[in-house]
């Protein structure tokens, strides 16, 4: 079964919504493997369609550019890319195909399909809080930068039911920015501070 994974930048107050502003002063060759090693495992590309937009408004023309970044920018393009919007698109980006069906049933049917083994969600956040919901999430990996932005859309809003992560790999980078990958975990049991008071540090 093929896994999803969550990859985005987050500012430490967890907005999700990146300003360039506070991210590309931190972007380095660190951050790029990182990004690298997230499209590595990824056979499909699941995005939203303000991400799209974003993407396709400036991969092709950085490919055709033929800069230091077309060869990213090529892997990109040449990289199968679903994406989720209730509108008809025309794409003008290849291999960019319009989600089939509501996005549960169809990110269930993408994860069953034999052929594909990674599905990497960049960005798009409300994509990701659904998929969250559905618990079709395998892994999130976050881009933690060391800036509180104080402005702009967190990764998760207001919930009644708490999710739970298990750290499986972290790294700090020199420029401050910490690499989280997570994977779901079990509720834990409850437990209440009665059973935490001898615990409590002594005065």
């Amino acid at each position: 079964m093929a896994k999803v994974i969550s990859s985005l930048f987050v500012s430490a107050d967890g907005v999700a919504e990146v300003d360039p502003d506070w991210h590309f002063p931190y972007f380095d060759e660190n951050m790029g493997r990182a990004v690298t090693e997230d499209y590595d495992v990824a056979d499909v590309l699941l995005i939203g369609r303000e991400t799209y937009d974003s993407f396709a408004g400036a991969w092709p023309g950085r490919e055709a550019a033929g800069g230091d970044d077309a060869p990213f920018a090529k892997r990109i393009g040449d990289l199968r890319k679903v994406v989720v919007s209730r509108q008809a698109l025309e794409f003008s980006w290849r291999n960019s195909e319009l989600i089939k069906g509501e996005l549960v049933e169809a990110v269930t049917a993408l994860k069953a399909d034999a052929g594909i083994k990674g599905i990497l969600v960049c960005g798009s956040i409300s994509v990701v809080r659904q998929l969250f919901a559905a618990g079709l999430i395998d892994e999130l990996r976050l881009l933690v930068h060391p800036v509180i932005a104080r402005k702009g859309r967190r990764l998760f809003d207001d919930g009644d039911v708490p999710y739970h992560l298990r750290v499986t790999a972290t790294e700090v980078f020199p420029t401050g920015v910490i690499r989280v990958i997570y994977a779901l975990a079990e509720t834990p049991a409850k437990v209440g501070y009665e059973e935490i008071t001898e615990l409590v540090p002594d005065a």
